[in-house]
């Protein structure tokens, strides 16, 4: 197979899929059958220039960032149908194709006149938002809130991606603002279960970050990427996003609290591949980075400030846990419990006491996995003390945490053993309540 055809090909490929359309839809309104065609995708032809003339005419937008989040915004909002198609790995592939991370010229967008000039006031409002809907995704999950960034995004910061600027530096600034908040919208959607989506917003925002020249945002994108890639059972294509994400200045030119964020996914991913050796030194990299944080949030990104030692702790208790060492997870899942504020990170919160309960049930601790699992329904529920305190969480992973705990205590249904049907019937309420 000529690897020319096959670059240009994986092109074609995530292009068409990134639109929704399928061969069979191309083929009808070209003279090209569906066999030709998937051979051009997959490389096995050189495609001729017309049926690359016809992809770019039809599916070109996909590589201007602008025009794919107008485009894909208006879908998302108005829940179209194509945006239920499944996780493509030809499209989170295109993202590590020759040129796609390259700063670009022809893409940028045109001014308007129509909008006045772009200044620092604008991406500090930007950046506000982001802020904003990312703490309040920590607290109650992915199903909460994205309509409203989706619509800010699609609305007003395309303007601003749009205008004239007061000087190139707020251009790169307002370029980075935009990829945050892109990055934001595909990983609410990659939280709640909404994978074509995400992947969607994540290319968008992997090509704002290259036009600012923001490399370290770009290994951010790339390791959220990463880590849907591997949750998904994508555990190759999940390693070339991670080592992608940790690759020259975008690990180099990171702060040392992002630097450790990107290598902990690294290791996950890593030890997703069965390199667990190479996975074990990651993490020990990821420790040495989180333990030259600066103590100062005003020298890293806002997007950082959820990870600490608590984040760290629960990947690190997932890699034990994968490798069988269920002792050392529990550990190390405890660790982040007892170092994590629960409420202002209810979401993690959940999760990891739910993933601790699992592990203390296959350790054969049930009554102590029934009263963990207990805590990790109450954070799911917005319950504190016994008293609501808030809003039940909308997330994907709280989702399947909830139907594990279903199926680790099926076995003992029907046993009169101590909390077991109560603890089933409050995951199945919480599966109710959140529409699965």
């Amino acid at each position: 197979m000529d690897s020319h055809a096959a670059v240009v090909g994986a092109q074609l490929r995530a292009a068409r899929e990134a639109s929704g359309m399928s061969l069979a839809a191309v083929s009808r309104v070209t003279h090209y059958s569906t066999s030709a065609l998937s051979y051009y995708e997959t490389g096995e032809r050189t495609p001729t220039d017309d049926v690359i003339a016809w992809y770019e005419k039809r599916f070109g937008q996909i590589r201007d960032p602008l025009a794919t989040l107008l485009d894909l915004g208006r879908a998302d909002v108005e829940r179209r149908s194509f945006l239920r198609v499944g996780y493509s790995t030809a499209l989170s592939a295109s993202v590590l194709l020759p040129g796609w991370l390259a700063p670009s010229t022809s893409d940028l967008p045109r001014r308007d006149n129509s909008v006045r000039h772009v200044g620092e006031a604008d991406v500090a409002d930007v950046r506000e938002v982001v802020a904003l809907f990312s703490r309040m995704d920590q607290r109650l999950g992915g199903g909460h809130g994205r309509t409203a960034v989706v619509q800010y995004l699609t609305d007003e910061v395309t303007r601003y991606l749009n205008g004239s600027y007061t000087s190139e530096a707020v251009r790169r600034d307002m370029f980075s603002a935009a990829s945050e908040l892109a990055y934001l919208a595909g990983w609410m959607a990659f939280d709640n279960d909404e994978h074509y989506p995400a992947q969607r917003y994540f290319m968008a925002s992997t090509k704002l970050a290259a036009d600012a020249g923001d490399d370290p945002l770009a290994g951010h994108v790339l390791r959220a990427m990463a880590h849907q890639a591997v949750d998904l059972g994508h555990p190759q294509q999940g390693l070339q996003l991670a080592e992608a994400s940790v690759s020259g200045d975008r690990y180099r030119n990171a702060c040392p609290r992002e630097r450790a964020l990107l290598k902990v996914v690294h290791a996950k991913a890593l030890g997703a591949a069965g390199q667990t050796a190479e996975s074990a030194k990651a993490l020990l990299r990821a420790e040495q980075d989180l333990a030259a944080a600066s103590a100062s949030a005003d020298l890293e990104p806002a997007r950082v400030f959820f990870f600490s030692e608590a984040s760290l702790a629960h990947e690190t208790a997932c890699a034990l846990r994968d490798a069988g060492d269920l002792t050392g997870a529990a550990d190390q899942f405890e660790l982040s419990v007892r170092k994590r504020q629960a409420k202002p990170f209810a979401r993690t919160h959940a999760v990891t006491l739910g993933y601790l309960g699992t592990v203390q049930a296959r350790s054969g601790e049930l009554e102590q996995a029934y009263a963990t699992w207990t805590s990790a329904l109450d954070a799911m529920e917005g319950i504190q003390d016994g008293v609501p305190s808030g809003s039940r969480v909308q997330s994907g992973r709280t989702r399947k945490v909830a139907r594990d705990i279903r199926a680790t205590v099926e076995p003992y249904l029907g046993q009169r053993v101590a909390g077991v049907t109560e603890i089933d019937e409050r995951a199945a309420q919480y599966l109710i309540a959140s529409g699965t």
